[in-house]
């Protein structure tokens, strides 16, 4: 009788486990993208970084560290630096949308940093018509992210930091839309990453060391455009990664990095043909939640189940080639899933460095999916200043 039992339990147990995989099976290869507000805080403002397949939060530390890991500058070793950089974007049909960025950084001391840096997003002019198809008004949309980070060494390999951020966007210039006013989004958001870097070691009797990061971005309030309107999830966003440095004799050097991305924000559910609430879910999870459950909810709400969350992930790879310090050859390679937007694309850049300043440039290679990414064909470039030389030049 109890092996009679036990093997009805087994049974019920395995035909509910294959039916929930099978329920799960059918919404695993449906188009199910996150989307988020301010998504040009998720936009690689530098060159360098650009040109390596979007990899930036275990490479070695420089003016742009702010966006990648901010705990990073705890081990730079110049005592300041500034950079400056511009991308164009979907320049194949806009010339005017463009993002802008400024960063710059200050050693306190051996064992601590701070930084800045400003954002700056640029929609071109748009023209607003009415549901009747007049002409209302013209306005240029316009988003700007304003940060201050500290970073720390709490050990001789490891350093922690924090960066606090305030985000604008105003993309309506007060419109009114179906009767109702509009305002500009408001909301603040903060970073915390950490870094650690090894001790030299020897490959094949060259000179190399490894490195780690983390950083959770942008978590913060979500945004709104309208008094008492619906609220959108910042890019909340955890990035992962590591890199390995080799000096391969005395003129020549090379890098290898590699950054796993998740967006820390609930994913869309399928619903009924009644409705959107939360009554109507037949997969997944109500994504009307508040900022922390959303973060937590993230890992396990995807209406496909486990092999969505995965889908959920984005690769970047990138390696760095450096000749007599002077000369740098750079590329990479991203790649996010067909389901959660199909972005696969490969990157190629230069660097040249001078002895005050810096000046790199990125190129994003045509899609490898059907995908075409809003910097395809875009030559980017980023000019950096190491401070230090700079007044150490005019002083001579």
């Amino acid at each position: 009788m109890k092996k009679t039992v036990f093997a009805a339990l087994a049974l019920a147990f395995v035909n509910t486990s294959l039916s929930a995989q099978d329920l799960t099976n059918d919404y695993l290869n449906n188009l199910n993208t996150i989307s988020t507000s301010v998504p040009f805080l998720s936009i690689a403002p530098d060159s360098r970084a650009g040109a390596m397949g979007d990899v930036g939060v275990a490479t070695s530390p420089d003016q742009n560290s702010i966006h990648w890991n901010a705990s990073k500058f705890a081990f730079i070793e110049k005592e300041q630096g500034l950079s400056m950089s511009y991308t164009p974007w979907l320049q194949d049909l806009v010339p005017e949308i463009s993002l802008s960025y400024l960063s710059g950084y200050k050693k306190l001391n051996s064992k601590s940093a701070v930084a800045a840096s400003l954002r700056y997003f640029s929609l071109g002019e748009i023209q607003f018509t009415g549901s009747d198809g007049v002409n209302l008004k013209k306005f240029s949309p316009n988003e700007f992210a304003f940060d201050g980070a500290y970073a720390m060494k709490l050990s001789g390999n490891f350093s922690a930091g924090v960066a606090m951020r305030y985000i604008y966007s105003n993309l309506t210039g007060g419109i009114n839309i179906d009767g109702g006013a509009t305002k500009p989004g408001n909301s603040f958001a903060v970073d915390l990453s950490s870094y650690y870097q090894s001790d030299e070691f020897e490959i094949d009797e060259k000179e190399a060391y490894w490195a780690a990061g983390i950083n959770l971005s942008n978590m913060g309030n979500k945004i709104s455009y309208t008094d008492g309107g619906e609220e959108h999830f910042l890019p909340m966003n955890a990035r992962v990664g590591g890199s390995l440095f080799m000096e391969l004799d005395d003129f020549n050097s090379i890098s290898f990095a590699v950054d796993v991305n998740k967006l820390l924000v609930p994913t869309t559910p399928v619903y009924d043909s009644l409705g959107t609430g939360p009554e109507n879910i037949v997969a997944g999870q109500d994504p009307n939640v508040g900022v922390i459950q959303g973060i937590f909810q993230s890992f396990s709400d995807a209406p496909g189940g486990s092999k969505e969350e995965l889908n959920e992930l984005m690769f970047s790879v990138g390696a760095e080639y450096w000749y007599m310090k002077q000369f740098a050859l750079r590329g990479g390679y991203f790649y996010e899933h067909e389901t959660k937007g199909g972005r696969k694309y490969f990157t190629v850049g230069l660097g040249l460095k001078m002895n005050v300043f810096s000046l790199d440039a990125a190129f994003l290679l045509p899609a490898t999916s059907g995908v075409k990414s809003p910097l395809a064909n875009t030559l980017r470039f980023t000019l950096l200043f190491d401070m230090e030389s700079l007044y150490a030049t005019n002083k001579n």
